[in-house]
């Protein structure tokens, strides 16, 4: 396979997204971005180039529009693909199933089909450690049983099958799923974050905003789970380690790998109180939060087993817990309003 060089980054504005676009440009690929901007905005590329020094191409379009997708790829030689567009809150999964399912896979086999026909079989999939479900055996290794506990991570599990299938027709397909677990910081610059649209659906960020005085207070799905402190424990990793991965997941797509899965996490389990607690230390912000009754569906505790991502891509995790609580309380001093108006406007 010739060395891929140009990537196109569907989702490319969102939050795992713009990280991983600094990471691509920083290892010398040429990018384009497609994004709809509906829960992200493009002030979050316009940073990503004040990072690097590096342009990118922006396209603001659905994946589900064949059209600009086709445009995209007869006007650009794309050597490969990297998915993150997609919904992704729960919540609404659960009451709108039906515009999870529309739009995830939809796009998804759009995106796809146009990708067939112009001959580009090389894709990394942003997918989810949800598709594992409970698990009794810790840590969670990539060949663990696979459940699933809400639409979202449904659509996650069935975007998986597709790219398998792809490959077993067409063994030209080379195909890179990632099965994130709980991304989580900011970009040390304080440039760029996670700035949901509304009350977060992810902890961090909704953790933040309490510290910041933007919520009153946190609430706490369950303190009697079989835990240390009777709260969840997940593993929460930064989110420029993920990013990073993306980069070692599509350097080994020029081996001709077929369909491969990875975890990526920092395989350490961490709980709702050890992520509040080290926010309080780093903001100095004391935190109120009060327990609630436990949600449908969440288990008790999730961390990765990533020997399999550490020793085929040479990918090891660098930032800790007290590192990812910085950069993201860093984020949001620099950016109390988040991209809206922040402490750069006035730069260059």
């Amino acid at each position: 396979m010739e060395k891929i060089k140009k990537i196109l980054v569907t989702g490319g504005a969102g939050f795992i997204g713009s990280h991983t676009c600094i990471e691509l440009l920083e290892s010398g690929y040429e990018v384009i971005v497609i994004d709809d901007l509906s829960n992200s905005q493009y002030e979050s590329l316009k940073r990503v180039q004040k990072i690097t020094g590096k342009e990118l191409d922006f396209i603001k379009a659905d994946i589900n529009d064949r059209d600009v997708l086709v445009n995209i790829f007869k006007n650009n030689r794309i050597d490969a693909v990297i998915h993150f567009a997609g919904f992704k809150a729960v919540d609404e999964s659960v009451s709108n199933p039906l515009k999870y399912y529309q739009n995830n896979l939809g796009g998804t086999l759009c995106l796809l089909d146009v990708m067939q026909i112009f001959g580009v079989k090389n894709i990394v999939f942003s997918s989810s450690a949800s598709v594992y479900g409970e698990q009794t055996v810790l840590p969670i290794k990539e060949n663990a049983s696979l459940s699933v506990t809400n639409p979202y991570g449904r659509t996650k599990l069935f975007i998986e099958d597709i790219p398998r299938d792809l490959h077993g027709s067409d063994s030209n397909w080379n195909i890179s799923i990632l099965r994130y677990f709980n991304p989580v910081g900011a970009h040390e610059s304080g440039l760029i974050g996670e700035m949901p649209k509304g009350i977060s659906n992810n902890i961090m960020p909704y953790i933040i905003q309490v510290a910041a005085g933007k919520q009153a207070k946190l609430s706490i799905f369950g303190n009697d789970y079989s835990t240390k402190d009777g709260t969840g424990v997940r593993d929460y990793i930064h989110v420029v380690d993920l990013a990073k991965g993306h980069i070692k997941a599509l350097a080994k797509l020029e081996e001709n790998v077929g369909c491969v899965i990875y975890n990526l996490g920092t395989g350490q389990g961490y709980s709702v109180l050890d992520l509040i607690n080290s926010i309080a230390r780093v903001s100095k912000r004391e935190i109120l939060y009060e327990f609630v009754e436990r949600r449908v569906g969440d288990v008790a505790i999730s961390y990765a087993d990533t020997t399999l991502a550490e020793l085929e891509l040479d990918w090891v995790v660098e930032k800790g817990l007290d590192q990812m609580c910085e950069d993201a309380w860093r984020w949001q001093e620099c950016n109390p309003n988040g991209y809206d108006k922040t402490l750069f406007d006035n730069e260059d």
